[in-house]
């Protein structure tokens, strides 16, 4: 659990707002995209699509970026 010590002010037109020290906004990051990293394997276990091994899809890949640097010379 992370332990936030917000600081609370209002700019001048009486809206509230929040700091933070850059270590705790960093882990608020950290924590989101670790969220969103969760949120999105969920979705590919429930996803109907096929998938192909990482390591077949890096030789595509691989053969891809060869193929269009032959292209650019």
């Amino acid at each position: 659990m992370l332990k936030l010590k917000p600081q609370f002010i209002k700019d001048t037109s009486g809206k509230q707002m929040v700091i933070l020290s850059r270590k705790e906004y960093d882990a608020i990051i950290e924590e989101l995209e670790d969220v969103e990293d969760v949120r999105l394997y969920d979705d590919a276990k429930k996803s109907q699509e096929a998938f192909i091994p990482v390591d077949k899809a890096f030789k595509l890949l691989e053969t891809k970026r060869k193929k269009r640097i032959a292209r650019e010379v």
